[in-house]
């Protein structure tokens, strides 16, 4: 393990008019909100999606704790099915005053890079608006996919804030995309 300092951008868009969209006009998507809630469904994409990305804060969660948080109320799970197989999935957070947020997006790495991150970035915004938003936002850091801040900036996102700070992460390619702190 090394510390580096991780930069967490936090993105918000204010008017869904701000939303630049782009959806794929090809057969084969679906996708669909779970409900009920399923856990292990929840918990499978968090791990397979954020392995790469250093996704820890919920690893230690048990089942139980799945649970209880996809059972609060305003919280949302959506997958999307390419031909049928699972490739990605959003979780919103629709809290009481009027925000939405995108608390969790990504794609399973065989479906990265063929524009189907806009369409679910595009259908999960969309989405948080038909909930009656007055804002939606999300955070990402350098941690993430080096793509992850140009795709959001993309789809009308604006970025309200910036912040540093240090955190432990395995030693290994990811260095190249973080800044080392003194002495770590």
């Amino acid at each position: 393990m090394r510390e580096v300092l991780v930069t967490t951008y936090y993105l918000e868009m204010t008017s869904r008019d701000r939303l630049r969209p782009r959806l794929l006009n090809r057969g084969g998507l679906d996708l669909f909100r779970v409900e009920p809630p399923e856990p292990e469904l929840n918990r499978f994409f968090y791990r397979s999606v954020g392995d790469a990305w250093h996704w820890v804060d919920r690893l230690p969660w048990t089942l139980e704790d799945w649970r209880d948080y996809l059972n609060q109320a305003g919280v949302e799970t959506w997958v999307l099915r390419v031909d049928g197989s699972p490739a990605g999935y959003f979780e919103l957070d629709s809290r009481p005053g009027g925000d939405v947020e995108i608390v969790y997006f990504g794609l399973l790495e065989p479906f990265t890079g063929g524009g189907l991150g806009a369409h679910l970035l595009t259908r999960a915004v969309d989405r948080a608006w038909d909930l009656g938003a007055r804002r939606v936002w999300l955070h990402t850091c350098s941690l993430d996919d080096p793509r992850a801040l140009s795709h959001y900036l993309a789809r009308g996102f604006t970025l309200y804030r910036r912040e540093q700070s240090p955190r432990k992460v395995p030693t290994g390619s990811l260095a190249s995309r973080v800044e080392k702190l003194p002495n770590g």
